[in-house]
């Protein structure tokens, strides 16, 4: 009795043995390892962006988008104006960064021509890159031009709706401006050449502190892009440009050639699924958030990627 005792117990560990054994195989064989999303082959992107809000939101949708895809990406933000990111662009410190057509013409390309429409500004700037060694990829729907603003009491009573209407005003016209509007033909220069304007000065004023001061009456003008949120609704009067000393506010990622041929045409693909969704209202309403309600530009972008599929 007790050597069936011994030899049942010794089978029913055995037995046991086996099927833990067993299990342990099957499990391995049947449960494949978690599928990882491919890494694009390729050198790291090194994506720079200029100093004030849309710049900054721009900056993130495109590192936010292109991390998604399994992109390794650098994000450099605040760097400066155009000319100094396009100098670091052609001196090898950075592979991409989103610009504005018309300033890309007038202050990078020193082409003070102002083009029939902005198709013609969008090939005039995409050969000029292309002569530089970078590709001008497509433009947003949306346009962010350089344009004038006053207050709606001041445009009434010195009957102001057009640029051209600032020559009536006597005395120096002040204008709230970034720092490089005093030295760019679309700012100071051109309005003098182009409507003749030698009455204004440029007052610095970085970010939203161009419409305080506006709003204060520091100032009699404001030099504003199109697409802002504080232009939503009917606090300001955006002065018409029939001169269009102001060009193409489209912006049009410009990349590296040799990044474009390291990593393929999925990279472009990725850049250009992210641009086309770009719409006037979709940009006001995140600078909206950004500087009107204090929301940080990495949240705001990851929820419009999200949105539509891209984050």
């Amino acid at each position: 009795m007790g050597r069936c005792v011994l030899r049942l117990t010794a089978l029913s560990l055995a037995v046991g043995l086996l099927l833990v054994l067993g299990g342990c195989g099957g499990s391995d064989a049947d449960t494949p390892p978690p599928e990882r999303a491919p890494t694009p082959d390729g050198p790291p992107i090194r994506l720079g962006t200029k100093n004030f809000t849309e710049q900054t939101i721009l900056g993130e949708l495109y590192r936010q988008a292109l991390e998604a895809k399994g992109y390794d990406v650098v994000l450099k933000p605040d760097i400066g104006s155009s000319e100094i990111v396009h100098r670091a662009l052609r001196r090898g410190a950075l592979d991409m960064y989103p610009e504005y057509i018309g300033v890309l013409l007038s202050e990078v390309a020193q082409d003070t021509d102002r083009p029939p429409s902005d198709a013609a500004a969008y090939d005039a700037a995409k050969a000029f890159e292309r002569r530089n060694g970078f590709t001008l990829l497509a433009q947003t729907p949306f346009a962010d031009s350089n344009a004038l603003a006053v207050k709606p009491g001041f445009a009434r009573r010195h009957r102001v709706s057009t640029i051209a209407d600032l020559r009536r005003l006597k005395g120096t016209v002040k204008i709230a401006a970034l720092p490089e509007f005093a030295t760019r033909f679309e700012g100071i220069k051109g309005l003098r050449k182009v409507y003749g304007l030698r009455h204004l000065t440029a007052v610095d004023a970085e970010g939203s502190a161009r419409y305080s001061m506006l709003d204060g009456g520091e100032v009699d003008v404001a030099s504003v892009f199109t697409s802002e949120g504080q232009l939503a609704g009917q606090d300001y009067v955006v002065l018409e440009d029939p001169r269009r000393v102001f060009a193409s506010g489209h912006v049009a990622p410009v990349v590296d050639d040799d990044l474009l041929e390291a990593h393929g045409p999925g990279l472009q693909a990725a850049i250009d699924a992210v641009t086309r969704e770009l719409t006037t209202a979709a940009m006001r309403e995140m600078n909206g958030a950004v500087d009107l309600r204090k929301r940080r530009a990495a949240t705001v972008a990851a929820e419009f990627l999200r949105a539509r599929g891209l984050g």
